[in-house]
């Protein structure tokens, strides 16, 4: 193996100071506060008392399944369409995908919050409609809507650039073997997009699983998933060691998905001709 130059060893010593500082050094800190109690000494029992938490858990794993099939249900057929525009088409549609992520996620979920509230935006032209108030902020639907919401661009990126990789040659291929539209989309685009689709499932459940702001606002304090309990558990110096248990958990969880989602991922399911789908 060749060795590496001194110029390459310094070049390549600030992203491996950063790298143990702000991801090595953090996740041994929660590994040693998981495994001790507020002594210090060396304990099992936050591994075992999560076991209380065990509804969290499901609900939470749960919200993420059921966004990430969500996204995936809008994100395909949304990247299909894309990927059969124009260059100048598939631009302008881009910059509207990317359009939400220019704003933060504390102001997405707010906007939010303002158009699904009991008087926000939307009950208002209900109520006006004479439908009357439909509950939204506060229950179960509205935080997987603000998941869907939030993370739907993540979906359909990779699949939009798994698709425009596709080699058009196999589509008129597969019309001139038969195939009509459907067996085309079953047969050949699914197949040979399916690393975008595990890079975009991976890329939603991952953010959905773990996080507490959506659930918090979008939840109005009433739905409680591992990040809310996590970021209480921290708040409370008498529960910090738990807290650093369940963000163990999540981690180990979290490597489980992608190491699952790594192994259905295959790079040369797709083509290296670009041109987008015709």
């Amino acid at each position: 193996m060749k060795q590496r130059s001194l110029f390459q060893k310094i070049a390549a010593a600030p992203h491996i100071l950063w790298a143990i500082m702000f991801i090595a050094a953090p996740m041994l800190f929660v590994l040693y506060f998981a495994f001790t109690d507020a002594d210090g000494n060396f304990s099992f029992s936050n591994i075992t008392s999560l076991s209380q938490y065990g509804n969290v858990f499901i609900l939470s794993i749960a919200f993420a399944l059921i966004a990430t099939v969500v996204c995936l249900l809008i994100g395909y057929p949304l990247a299909y369409f894309m990927a059969k525009q124009k260059p100048r088409t598939q631009k302008i549609l881009m910059v509207m995908i990317m359009l939400p992520m220019w704003c933060n996620l504390l102001i997405r979920t707010y906007a939010l919050m303002a158009l699904l509230d009991n008087g926000g935006l939307l009950n208002s032209l209900l109520e006006q409609l004479g439908v009357g108030r439909v509950p939204i902020v506060g229950t179960y639907f509205g935080v997987i809507l603000g998941m869907v919401y939030d993370f739907l661009p993540y979906m359909v990126l990779p699949i939009f650039t798994a698709m425009t990789k596709l080699d058009k040659r196999y589509i008129e291929a597969s019309y001139d073997l038969g195939c009509n539209g459907w067996q085309t989309i079953t047969r050949i685009i699914m197949p040979l997009t399916a690393s975008g689709v595990i890079s975009g499932v991976t890329m939603v459940f991952v953010p959905s699983i773990s996080t507490f702001y959506i659930s918090q606002k979008l939840g109005a304090g009433k739905i409680d998933l591992v990040g809310d309990t996590i970021e209480r558990l921290f708040q409370n110096v008498s529960t910090y060691n738990v807290g650093a248990a369940m963000s163990l958990v999540m981690m180990v969880l979290i490597l489980i998905s992608i190491f699952v989602m790594n192994r259905f991922s295959d790079d040369r399911t797709t083509a290296p001709v670009r041109g987008g789908l015709k």
